[in-house]
């Protein structure tokens, strides 16, 4: 084994350049290309490799030392390099080098002409082929400091922290650095690590859906007065069902009007029939027997991705949850079977429903087995919004007021009453095309009446 030192490689035209960080100890053993200690200019940081493998007998250098070219490093333990002649005696030793013979060490290849000349015509033949005679690829030469420009800000960090990064898949950006000047040190983002592991521990029983980023919890009280109300049981459900959705399901939403002029002429004509049956007819029952037409001619809305992902299941009963408005929160009851059934009776069960959700009287079977929901806040105001789907279903309708609007017809403007539609799905299983489709296909059911006795 023979001691040597290792000294800083040609730099460029740096002087007392600034150690920001010794990446070895005393003890390590070290490969060759091993960083040994990172050092920074004003332009730029870079690693100095080790060009030997061995073990760090002795650290030189500290951080904040400044160095320049032949400055040493440290001392390295390595494996004696001579070859043996048949008379058992050793040939020249690499210590024993001389400028005839080429130099093995990248250091001693700069401070030998004879080396650097091979390390040129060496590095010449690398950008020609790229490959050593074994058709190994060759390491590049580190380039000097003023040629590693740095490209807008960056996380303070030396190239070996950050190839460490890349290969755990970190965003180093992510990081917070604990040395000087806020750099980001190998323990930092093994610490970062382990916080991420310990953060993705599995869901709660709740069903709050995986650990992300707390709220800061803000005392409002010493801005001003402030009153703590808690929320309802329904509004509790409601929030984790949501949350749950919007994390697991990637929403898009498709936007289209329906012109319903003809359809509510039509509901209007019924209202004095519908009074004597004893029921209230709304645009919502009319809604419903046109969404059952969309779902029958595009059955994968009507539908529920398995566990996993791997399969679809596709069903065959028409259910529809209704979202209802109650001083407690949203509540969502399913009507079934509503491919079965007329205006009048979905009218009729449309109320009961309703009535019996706000006086929370709805059993555990009402509020079960939808397969597409509608939520329509019509009847409040509004122009537009984007409704969260209400998984594990694949979509659900958002409904806005109808709007009076001239709408350009045979050459002329005439008013019509627009109603906006706007429907969510989950990516995963319904392409754009088929939002579109959908959404087009349910605007012209509703334009023409009569498309749904089809």
């Amino acid at each position: 084994m023979t001691a040597k030192e290792i000294k800083v490689p040609d730099i460029g035209d740096f002087e007392d350049v600034p150690v920001i960080e010794v990446l070895v100890n005393e003890g390590d053993t070290v490969a060759v290309e091993t960083p040994l200690i990172t050092l920074e200019s004003d332009k730029a940081a870079m690693d100095v490799p080790s060009p030997e493998a061995g073990t760090v007998q002795r650290i030189i250098v500290g951080v904040d030392d400044k160095v320049s070219r032949g400055s040493p490093i440290l001392t390295l333990e390595v494996e004696d390099s001579g070859e043996q002649t048949e008379d058992g005696d050793l040939s020249r030793t690499e210590d024993d080098s001389t400028p005839e013979t080429a130099p093995k060490s990248d250091a001693d290849a700069v401070e030998s002409g004879t080396g650097q000349a091979r390390a040129d015509t060496e590095s010449e033949r690398e950008t020609k082929a790229g490959t050593s005679d074994t058709g190994e690829p060759r390491s590049r030469p580190t380039p000097p400091l003023d040629e590693i420009p740095r490209k807008g800000p960056m996380p303070h960090a030396s190239p070996s922290v950050r190839r460490f990064s890349r290969e755990l898949g970190i965003d180093i950006n992510q990081v917070e650095g604990s040395g000087r000047k806020g750099r980001i040190l190998k323990d930092d983002v093994q610490s970062w690590v382990k916080n991420r592991i310990h953060e993705a521990a599995p869901a709660p029983a709740s069903g709050e859906g995986p650990a992300l980023p707390e709220i800061p919890d803000i005392d409002f009280s010493q801005f001003g007065e402030v009153e703590v109300v808690p929320l309802g049981r329904i509004k509790k459900l409601t929030a984790v069902n949501l949350h749950r959705s919007w994390l697991h399901v990637p929403h898009v939403t498709q936007h289209e009007e329906a012109d319903i002029t003809e359809l509510e002429e039509f509901r209007r004509k019924l209202k004095e029939e519908a009074a004597e049956r004893g029921v209230r007819v709304t645009l919502l029952a009319f809604l419903m027997k046109a969404c059952v037409a969309a779902l029958r001619e595009y059955p994968r809305f009507n539908a529920s991705l398995e566990k996993g992902g791997e399969n679809l299941v596709v069903k065959k009963y028409y259910n529809i949850g209704i979202a209802v408005d109650t001083p407690g929160g949203l509540v969502v009851p399913a009507i079934r079977n509503v491919d079965r059934k007329g205006i009048y009776e979905l009218a009729e069960e449309l109320g009961d429903v309703s009535q019996r959700t706000r006086d929370k009287k709805l059993s555990p079977n009402d509020l079960q087995g939808a397969g597409f929901t509608i939520s329509s806040l019509g009847g409040i105001g509004g122009t537009a919004f984007t409704p969260i789907v209400n998984a594990p279903e694949v979509a659900i309708l958002g409904v806005s007021r109808a709007q009076m609007k001239p709408v350009y017809q045979d050459g002329e403007f005439v008013p019509r009453l627009m109603l906006p539609l706007a429907l969510s799905y989950d990516h995963r299983v319904v392409d754009g095309a088929d939002g579109a489709r959908f959404v087009v296909f349910l605007s012209k059911a509703l334009e023409d009446a009569r498309r749904l006795l089809l």
